[in-house]
């Protein structure tokens, strides 16, 4: 996870002391080590819901390590699918992992996405003397000659830091997407690197990894990939405004064990949106370089669905999958 969460883990060394030996009526998993994404969105799920009153007792927050995730997701599909109790820290890696069988034949349909509360939002970056002035510059050049214009990004090829040009690149008419020249290093740091130091073109990632290059003048964004200008950055403009209706934002979010009812389904879409709704949680996004983004219940799910059908689409295309 890109996404550096060292301010939350006073509120974590808080919490686990506030409830060492306590009765744990909910659980929430992160599918990684403590200190990346999933981690930071349990903890902070687990300690406002409680703080708020979403949940009577203090919720246990569990780590459990592996296969980008894939351990956790086998875990609540093979043991926990109908535990009402449980929630489990998710993002789009998740999404672009299922979409492409990177969790050994799992599926999505085989959990509950329940929602989102906020969302790194996807960003197009250039180096300060770039010709290209705004997003429409570099799209006109990919489409007079692809080979002119390389992406650097902190994913490997046919992750979620390539499909940002495709789809802005599909969206602009372009379907010739192989040709588009992809270069995956080790981090959003590394890429923008190579973006100011003129090795590529552009650079795709997140806001949180370009927030310091931004403040000092070094990297110019062309296009953050939101519904709406990102709070402290409304100079930015969004690729939708520019013509290109592309979303693509690192979402932190939660899905559930598919075997729940629907009652036990909407009672955590309903904690969810109290979470969201809550000033705790407009601190927590604000101190992290996160940006507003709901999607909560049913239509979450549906949102969910169409993301990984686009994902699958994209990565057959490119011959991540077959």
């Amino acid at each position: 996870m890109k996404m550096t969460m060292l301010k939350v883990l006073g509120t974590s060394a808080i919490l686990s002391a506030m409830t060492a030996g306590a009765s744990f009526a909910t659980e929430c998993i992160a599918p990684a080590n403590p200190g990346g994404g999933w981690d930071f969105t349990c903890r902070q799920i687990a300690n406002i819901m409680y703080e708020i009153k979403a949940i009577d007792a203090p919720m246990q927050v569990t780590n459990m390590a592996g296969g980008g995730g894939g351990v956790a997701f086998a875990a609540v599909v093979a043991d926990h699918n109908t535990d009402a109790d449980l929630i489990v820290a998710a993002s789009s890696a998740t999404t672009t992992r299922l979409a492409q069988n990177a969790f050994a034949g799992m599926t999505a349909d085989q959990v509950r996405f329940v929602g989102a509360i906020g969302a790194d939002p996807g960003v197009i970056v250039v180096a300060k003397d770039s010709p290209f002035k705004n997003l429409k510059d570099m799209v006109e050049a990919i489409k007079a000659d692809p080979s002119s214009v390389a992406f650097a990004g902190g994913s490997a090829v046919g992750g979620f830091d390539h499909m940002k040009p495709l789809q802005i690149m599909k969206a602009a008419g372009f379907n010739d997407i192989t040709k588009i020249k992809y270069i995956g290093v080790d981090g959003g740091a590394d890429a923008i690197t190579q973006t100011i130091g003129g090795f590529t073109q552009a650079m795709t990632g997140d806001m949180s990894e370009i927030v310091g290059f931004v403040k000092s003048g070094d990297v110019r964004v062309l296009a953050v990939l939101t519904d709406e200008r990102v709070p402290g950055f409304d100079d930015i403009p969004t690729a939708k405004e520019q013509g290109y209706d592309v979303v693509a934002v690192n979402w932190r979010g939660a899905y559930v064990p598919k075997g729940i009812s629907d009652e036990e389904f909407n009672t955590w879409a309903t904690r969810l949106q109290a979470v969201a709704d809550s000033e705790q949680w407009k601190t927590a996004m604000t101190e992290n370089g996160l940006a507003p983004f709901t999607k909560v219940g049913p239509d979450f799910q549906n949102w969910v669905d169409g993301v990984i059908a686009q994902t699958v689409e994209l990565s057959k295309e490119i011959g991540v999958i077959q």
